[in-house]
């Protein structure tokens, strides 16, 4: 699929198309249909040993990862900056997540998609378990001891009953979703910054525009 949107110069020359980071990502992966090509098993020592679309889906099973299938573009042309940019992402660094974290930001870029961190989610404490009758939806108490309380003048001992309660969602949840995306967003920041030093891309320019590091805490201000 062809670039659209290019200017051309007065000289007949064409101006770089200007993207942001995550732009640029969704175009390579969800237009031009790009993929990743991954490094080779540590037990392949063959020369010249071809990594196709089976080896990927093969990485994303064993990671776990929805396969995007009917998405590869058969005999079709990919453009040579989309290439640049999966080749990019191919190459990320094992202290920035390495091969898992290039198939994420490939795969939400294909889905043209930021990953979830929980906005407006706000723990709640509830039962941890309810039963409903024809009063309506009660929570569950168990006994958690005994009394001895004085009734009539005479003494009995009764049941203490406490409801076993829970945070939904649990504070750790939302903490992990948020961690997942600034660990995105720096890998989005490693990828803009290897574009902008490579200088390999002919009609596509990587801007410093980004992702908010931290949108919970925007909407907070």
């Amino acid at each position: 699929m062809s670039m659209q949107g290019r200017i051309a110069r007065a000289d007949g020359s064409k101006v770089k198309r200007a993207l942001g980071v995550q732009a640029a990502l969704e175009w390579a992966f969800r237009v031009e249909k790009a993929q990743l090509e991954l490094p080779p098993p540590e037990d392949v020592v063959e020369e010249g040993f071809g990594f196709g679309l089976e080896y990927v889906l093969m990485q994303r099973a064993a990671l776990g990862c929805k396969v995007d299938g009917g998405q590869h573009k058969m005999g079709s042309y990919t453009h040579a900056d989309a290439e640049v940019i999966a080749a990019i992402v191919a190459g990320m660094p094992d202290s920035l997540g390495g091969i898992r974290m290039a198939i994420r930001v490939a795969e939400l870029a294909r889905a043209g998609l930021t990953p979830d961190w929980m906005p407006g989610v706000v723990p709640r404490c509830v039962p941890v378990e309810t039963r409903q009758n024809q009063h309506g939806v009660r929570a569950v108490t168990e006994v958690v001891g005994t009394e001895r309380v004085l009734t009539r003048g005479k003494w009995r001992t009764v049941e203490v009953l406490a409801c076993p309660i829970t945070w939904r969602p649990h504070p750790e949840q939302i903490a992990s979703a948020r961690r997942g995306y600034e660990d995105w967003w720096q890998a989005l920041d490693w990828v803009r910054d290897g574009l902008v030093a490579g200088g390999m891309l002919r009609e596509v320019e990587v801007t410093a525009a980004m992702p908010k590091v931290r949108p919970w805490q925007a909407r907070k201000a």
